[in-house]
């Protein structure tokens, strides 16, 4: 037996029976003196009053353990009483993951049970990219008349994965540099590729697929066709995860880091699709980091990644963070002549700061800012006008700009691309 603890329902009871057997001696009042002995006997109860030992089972089962983004997940939950004496007021709450809503149908359930018996509730969470453990499932337990009840916790370990494929919905433009790998980056450097670049004087050696036959024909002398090389460019996916960025328009609407998080899987697929060496960082409290490359297995690892690190998470971080010093261990583990793209609500001036000082220090960096504003109020309007400053600042310091609103990414990337070219 446990004793658990006073609910204080009966309290100021004493007082009444009190009362009611002084007003019943007084008038002599038979209801009165039987009202107030009643009283004695619950106080009485109360005073003794106790709960069984709870000795429950608890299950959980998922209909589908590694769903899509946004299925419809099915969670049946099972508690039986496993103890001797019958539970008569058992309340339980599920431990669902906070980035899963609940979609239909309550994650708990109130009923007596006993020994032996099992309950059932059945709810629906909808699912998100990540990975999703269940926490521990609450149990309260009252004694009949509710004076007493104990609360414990139970743990049934179940975990959700949703791990999005990597497709490459939109094309991401990269900006000119150079790499010893074939690739689709243009450079002024002539060498084989698909685009004219010049003529030159045959060389001994020269293919003989690239020698310019119809100026041979002309003059009789032998020339050779440059084109414009292409090479594979080294880019690092970098995704602002701080607390600050995890905003959104409304609150069932997706925080600004899960839209990034979105925007450079896309991203990473498309890149790696062109031939380019993809990598991965976060600029938050968890470090995250995969070193740009190539191929089936990098995509595997990259998807894994994207889906269940703990910096990627929908949830805000609520570990210390020293943004100059992640910055600086960003800067080492970057090439040279690395890229940037730099997945970003922009929502504070430092998000700029990062942006301006990776340009600064030689690498050619492209925003994708997902837009968390609105206009619905006064201060919603200011701070939409203080994100638009921000991208001008950017713009002014040459930086590239992705302002992606609700519109689907491809059309955010292509109305940039036009913006760059004119």
């Amino acid at each position: 037996m446990s004793r658990g603890f006073d609910t204080e329902r009966w309290t100021g009871l004493d007082g009444l029976v009190l009362v009611a057997a002084a007003a019943g001696v007084f008038t002599r009042e038979p209801s009165l003196l039987l009202a107030a002995g009643l009283g004695v006997v619950v106080l009485a109860y109360v005073r003794v009053a106790s709960i069984p030992e709870v000795s429950l089972r608890v299950e959980r089962d998922l209909s589908d353990a590694t769903p899509d983004p946004d299925d419809e997940v099915e969670v049946t939950l099972r508690v039986t009483n496993e103890g001797p004496r019958t539970l008569f007021d058992l309340r339980v709450v599920d431990g669902v993951p906070p980035a899963l809503g609940v979609a239909d149908g309550p994650a708990r359930l109130g009923t007596a049970l006993r020994p032996g018996a099992t309950a059932t509730a059945t709810y629906t969470v909808t699912a998100v990219r990540g990975e999703h453990a269940w926490g521990e499932t609450v149990v309260v337990v009252r004694d009949p008349s509710g004076a007493v009840e104990s609360r414990e916790t139970v743990d049934a370990e179940t975990t959700l994965r949703c791990e999005p494929e990597l497709a490459a919905t939109a094309d991401l433009p990269l900006r000119g540099l150079t790499s010893k790998y074939a690739g689709r980056v243009e450079t002024d450097v002539p060498g084989s590729g698909l685009e004219f670049a010049s003529i030159r004087e045959y060389r001994h050696g020269d293919p003989i697929r690239r020698i310019d036959w119809n100026r041979r024909a002309r003059t009789g002398e032998l020339a050779t066709v440059e084109f414009r090389e292409e090479r594979a460019a080294a880019v690092v996916l970098v995704v602002d995860t701080r607390a600050e960025a995890h905003v959104a328009p409304d609150g069932g609407a997706e925080t600004a880091v899960e839209r990034s998080v979105d925007a450079a899987s896309v991203a990473f697929s498309a890149l790696l699709d062109g031939g380019d060496s993809v990598g991965v960082a976060a600029f938050g409290p968890d470090e995250c980091w995969l070193a740009p490359s190539s191929g089936v297995d990098h995509r595997t690892r990259a998807r894994r990644l994207f889906a269940t690190h703990p910096a990627f998470a929908p949830t805000p971080p609520d570990g210390a963070f020293f943004p100059s010093v992640a910055l600086r261990r960003l800067r080492r583990r970057l090439a040279s002549d690395a890229q940037v793209v730099f997945c970003s609500p922009l929502v504070d001036d430092y998000a700029v700061s990062v942006a301006r000082r990776l340009e600064a220090y030689g690498h050619a960096v492209t925003v994708v800012s997902p837009d968390p504003t609105t206009t619905a109020t006064v201060g919603a309007r200011l701070a939409r006008i203080e994100r638009d400053l921000r991208l001008r600042e950017l713009r002014r310091s040459g930086v590239r700009v992705v302002d992606w609103g609700d519109e689907p990414l491809g059309v955010a990337l292509a109305r940039a691309e036009a913006g760059w070219s004119r």
